[in-house]
């Protein structure tokens, strides 16, 4: 059939825009409904970069996850999980002072005398059987404003043993928040029979090892070198002579002072 001029252009110009929309969009509708957007190299639509809050820190603030990887590590040092927001205030030059094995007749006295002088609060993890023998000790402790921990009942390698005398080393110690297993010996039953016992695992990060009675000049040493913002540091107040410990601990509080740190006591 021949159409009259005037329809033929009418068709030609339906056809023609027909033509344009299937350029315009030549995947056709998407299965949703909505229009596609073009296409970018390989048939990959380009990504839109994500704009982060932390993508541009402020100056002077801490780089993006430095928060997270702090609390990380501050629960590994004390043992607690690493959903836990117990943590330690390491925000200025503060350092953790922690004496073991006590309470001693002898030498906790003078370690108590000796952070006296210096203006020093610390940690003093204790055995039960020697708390139940120097209760006295265990008051003059905490009348100064130092913390108390359990150091279990009677110094036993928890790990070794069948569970209910773990579970009896443990809950048998002093009432405290802390908890230190001897001989840094400990796992996961250690940790959950101390969380039955409400009370969080404190490990340490400095070991002056002057329970070798390696002369008081390498145990001062050791408190030096290894003194940094938010450091727990491992000293024993009991379990022998503790004669070098007191003098290292009384040369190297000044010359920790003098350089700016502080030292608390842990939140037991």
């Amino acid at each position: 059939m021949t159409l009259p001029p005037g329809k033929l252009f009418l068709v030609a110009a339906l056809l023609f825009g027909a033509a344009l929309v299937q350029a315009a969009n030549p995947s056709g509708p998407s299965p949703s409904g909505n229009r596609q957007l073009a296409a970018g190299p390989a048939g990959r639509t380009p990504a839109k970069p994500i704009q982060s809050k932390f993508s541009k820190p402020k100056p002077g603030s801490a780089k993006p996850g430095h928060r997270a990887i702090a609390a990380v590590q501050k629960n590994q040092r004390t043992g607690a999980p690493a959903t836990d927001d117990w943590t330690l205030g390491n925000d200025g030059k503060v350092i953790y002072l922690t004496f073991d094995d006590g309470p001693q007749p002898v030498f906790t006295p003078k370690v108590l005398a000796v952070l006296a002088r210096h203006r020093a609060k610390a940690t003093f993890f204790v055995l039960g059987k020697e708390a139940a023998a120097h209760p006295e000790l265990v008051g003059a402790t905490r009348a100064q404003g130092h913390t108390v921990g359990n150091h279990t009942w009677d110094h036993q390698m928890l790990t070794r043993l069948i569970p209910r005398r773990m579970h009896e080393e443990i809950f048998n110690g002093v009432k405290s928040k802390c908890f230190r297993p001897p001989y840094r010996d400990t796992n996961a039953a250690v940790a959950k029979v101390a969380a039955a016992n409400h009370q969080r695992q404190v490990l340490w990060d400095v070991d002056t090892k002057d329970w070798e009675k390696p002369g008081a000049a390498r145990i001062e040493r050791a408190i030096l070198h290894g003194a940094y913002p938010g450091a727990v540091v491992l000293m024993h107040d009991g379990g022998g002579n503790r004669t070098e410990t007191v003098a290292a601990l009384n040369r190297a509080l000044p010359q920790l002072r003098a350089r700016g740190y502080t030292f608390r006591a842990l939140p037991c």
